[in-house]
């Protein structure tokens, strides 16, 4: 089987905030946007947004890898996201994970690589 591409698809009850939230908050860029599905490619991966969603908190299992855990956590809450585990220091290393909320109820993660 030959994948063109990969694409993981969460749900937006707001598509224009949730495309807003994507592409702010991580550098995408916008690939497709219209009120069914868009599109916003992230590093080396798409997300498709799926309008018609509740806004109900729904686990995703996304993880964005990034250099420091803490200002991303920031910038994901004045995005108008929210965290529901602070970044905090572990093992004597600087913080390597948050969990966060993005505006539609999508839970996701941030990450920083470990030494």
């Amino acid at each position: 089987m030959n994948v063109e591409r990969l694409k993981y698809v969460i749900w937006a009850a707001d598509m224009k905030r949730a495309v807003q939230f994507y592409a702010t908050v991580f550098g995408g860029s916008v690939l497709k946007q219209n009120d069914i599905i868009s599109e916003v490619a992230i590093g080396n991966g798409v997300i498709g947004i799926h309008g018609g969603g509740e806004g109900k908190r729904t686990w995703t299992g996304l993880s964005f890898q990034v250099a420091d855990v803490i200002a991303g956590a920031r910038e994901i809450v004045a995005a108008g996201g929210q965290l529901t585990r602070e970044p905090e220091p572990e093992d004597g290393e600087p913080a390597h994970l948050a969990m966060c909320v993005d505006t539609e109820g999508n839970e996701i993660m941030l990450t920083r690589k470990r030494s």
